[in-house]
């Protein structure tokens, strides 16, 4: 009777942790945005500690000025639209690294660029706001936590079968090491679905900032072409969608309003 208990009480955990994203879409959240965020300023000063110690962290003062630019624009229109935002310990760094095509954000704005991305795809202003654009959109939509809460909650599969076969050696299995499932986060293939809401976001993002919301399209052509016969390492963590640049050229001509408006554009000082 005691294990059904504890069954019926992890099932009711996985039921009731739910949330709704920016574009209105449910999200299981079994790891709240606040606990991914403490998770991530961790997991970020352990993945950049190394690097930095080796001279691998923002070493050309020319490249780190327009990631940090550019970044700015994104992220103050973030804050305007999304006004939590505010209190997030927004970073950006550059990576010395010729060899990898990647870019990513943590939860709270921890972001990073790699030079290989910068070097092979060769983007243009344009295009560098989508990328950025892009992954602050993961992190507005919170899906570190959403990444993190699905493999809590297939941890959380394993402690029920653990409990219903009595096994005593995986009976304490939990998630441990926030700092790793967080790194890991950002290391996993997100879903379609939240591929699809990044760029919904990010390009929307983009155009607000003063970006030609268009280069969404011609970047994901050349992020295709980066890699030759072996695809880039940001197109494995950010898997395709069909007709990505379609709806990306479709969604361009929905955000050229905001693209066209004759404004300031205020840049967050990084």
């Amino acid at each position: 009777m005691q294990r059904y208990f504890i069954v019926s009480l992890l099932f009711i955990s996985l039921i009731t942790a739910c949330s709704t994203s920016p574009t209105g879409r449910n999200q299981l959240m079994l790891v709240s945005p606040e606990q991914a965020i403490s998770a991530s300023k961790e997991a970020y000063i352990q993945t950049l500690k190394p690097l930095d110690d080796k001279g691998k962290v923002d070493n050309d003062a020319k490249v780190t000025k327009r990631v940090k630019l550019i970044t700015g624009r994104l992220i103050a229109q973030a804050i305007e639209q999304y006004p939590h935002t505010r209190n997030w310990e927004w970073s950006v760094k550059v990576i010395d690294d010729p060899k990898i095509v990647n870019a990513w954000c943590m939860a709270g704005g921890k972001m990073a660029i790699y030079t290989g991305l910068l070097n092979k795809v060769k983007p243009t202003d344009d295009e560098l706001a989508q990328v950025m654009g892009h992954e602050i959109s993961h992190a507005l939509a919170n899906h570190t936590a959403e990444k993190m809460s699905v493999s809590m909650a297939s941890q959380i599969g394993m402690v029920t079968l653990a409990v219903l076969v009595n096994d005593s050696r995986h009976r304490g299995l939990a998630l441990t090491g926030a700092a790793l499932a967080a790194t890991m986060a950002i290391q996993l293939p997100n879903s379609r679905t939240a591929e699809i809401e990044a760029d919904r976001m990010g390009i929307e993002l983009a155009a607000k900032a003063g970006y030609d919301p268009h280069a969404a399209a011609t970047l994901w052509k050349k992020m295709a072409k980066a890699g030759g016969s072996n695809p880039p390492e940001f197109l494995s963590t950010h898997p395709s969608p069909g007709n990505r640049q379609k709806t990306l050229h479709d969604l361009a001509s929905q955000m050229m309003p905001y693209y066209k408006e004759k404004k300031q554009h205020p840049i967050y000082q990084l």
